[in-house]
């Protein structure tokens, strides 16, 4: 049996920042990386932008080229997946029926697509966006393809919307809240992506619920809602979050139910196993200290970072503020912490002139900002973030004053 001082299994963002960060720190033991797709580690966000309307290249996504991780002695075992692990023994257990020992695990698998579970769920023609593989095939779809039903208002599926809609496709994006983006963001921010999306020509509808998938020889032909009613579609693209990939961890024994727990150090509750990135569940201190997980290369890249600085002998605790992102059309949204829990909201600047901030406070304090377009108040409004700054919320209106006024001595 082959043994790793440190197996990482999952090969996206996390992963290959856990290795990357290992060998920058010293890390001289053995080490591999099992990744269930064919390819080496690749950047996610594109997939729904850049890759989705052929601007970006994969070979142009690759995180490190094939030649950095063998001179960096890093055994890259594409095209598995881990289906055991035997805690005890420090072995997993692959899908082509081989063990493998380790001394440390890192698990980075973060997440599959959530997937319609009613009425032609199973059809052809509905499609996920979360590897290569799946926009590869969502784009050999799209010459013959006049209409796309979007499930889900999300920024993936708002994202594809954008792109699609440039391409020339009659889209309808299809929410069952009442309105997009509102597990993420506040009310403002919501109402003008949806005009956006709408001066563009997608239609977008709130508060609907997708009961079936209507097929036609085989394929998904429409779409039919709760209300009765139904839409013609050549393809449906389905965003719904995803499902954390840690069922070998589970069953293993485990803590965790959304996802698997982790403490600060990113150490689940079997020993010499870590979790990393989407799938691990933490108390973070930017949502108040709430058990949450986070979907973001921000989270896979810190939470890597604490592991590597463990395993190296130098550990320090993760807290890191919460990032994200989002390109849609011409408009660049940068959020900087987690509006969960607010109290309060600032509008700052002009949705007109599609550059403006809606700023989020919690008791007074600055707990995040969504920034359109507006790149000096994402900059300057981390440290505001970070340091839970107590700032009025009639201070914070002029955009014309800029954040960094408020910054700590």
């Amino acid at each position: 049996m082959q043994h790793f001082d440190v197996i990482i299994v999952g090969a996206g963002h996390g992963g290959a920042q856990a290795a990357v960060q290992l060998r920058q720190l010293g890390f001289a033991g053995s080490m591999a990386m099992i990744g269930e797709e064919p390819e080496l580690p690749y950047e996610r966000p594109p997939l729904s932008k850049e890759y989705l309307s052929g601007d970006k290249d994969f070979e142009r996504m690759l995180i490190r080229p094939a030649a950095f991780w063998a001179e960096r002695n890093v055994t890259m075992l594409t095209g598995r997946r881990v289906t055991s692990i035997d805690p005890d023994a420090r072995v997993v257990n692959t899908d082509d029926a081989e063990a493998l020992g380790y001394g440390d695990l890192i698990w980075a698998t973060g997440g599959a697509p959530r997937r319609l579970t009613c009425e032609g769920h199973d059809l052809a023609g509905i499609h996920a966006i979360r590897t290569r593989a799946d926009v590869d095939q969502l784009k050999a779809e799209l010459a013959t393809t006049r209409r796309v039903a979007i499930v889900g208002g999300g920024y993936i599926g708002l994202e594809a919307a954008a792109v699609l809609a440039k391409l020339g496709k009659q889209v309808v994006v299809l929410e069952a809240l009442d309105r997009v983006l509102a597990r993420v963001a506040g009310p403002a921010l919501s109402a003008f992506y949806e005009a956006e999306h709408r001066a563009h020509g997608v239609d977008i509808r709130t508060g609907v619920m997708v009961t079936g998938i209507i097929g036609k020889d085989g394929r998904a032909a429409g779409v039919r809602l709760a209300d009765g009613g139904s839409i013609d579609a050549d393809m449906v693209i389905v965003g719904i979050g995803i499902v954390p990939a840690v069922a070998p961890l589970l069953e293993a024994g485990a803590a965790g139910t959304n996802g698997v727990d982790v403490d600060d150090h990113c150490r689940t509750s079997l020993p010499h196993v870590f979790a990393i990135g989407d799938c691990a569940a933490h108390d973070n201190d930017f949502a108040g200290g709430a058990h949450i997980r986070l979907e973001s290369v921000q989270n896979a890249h810190d939470m890597a970072a604490v592991v590597a600085k463990l395993l190296t002998g130098a550990p320090k605790p993760y807290h890191a503020v919460p990032w994200f992102w989002s390109n849609q059309y011409d408009l660049r949204l940068q959020t900087m912490g987690l509006s969960l829990g607010h109290d309060a909201t600032v509008l700052r600047g002009d949705p007109a002139a599609r550059s403006f901030s809606v700023i989020y406070l919690r008791a007074g304090k600055v707990i995040a900002l969504d920034c359109v377009n507006a790149v000096k108040d994402y900059v300057q409004g981390k440290l505001l973030v970070e340091k839970g700054v107590a700032v009025a919320a009639s201070a914070l209106v002029d955009s014309a004053v800029p954040l960094k006024t408020w910054h700590p001595a």
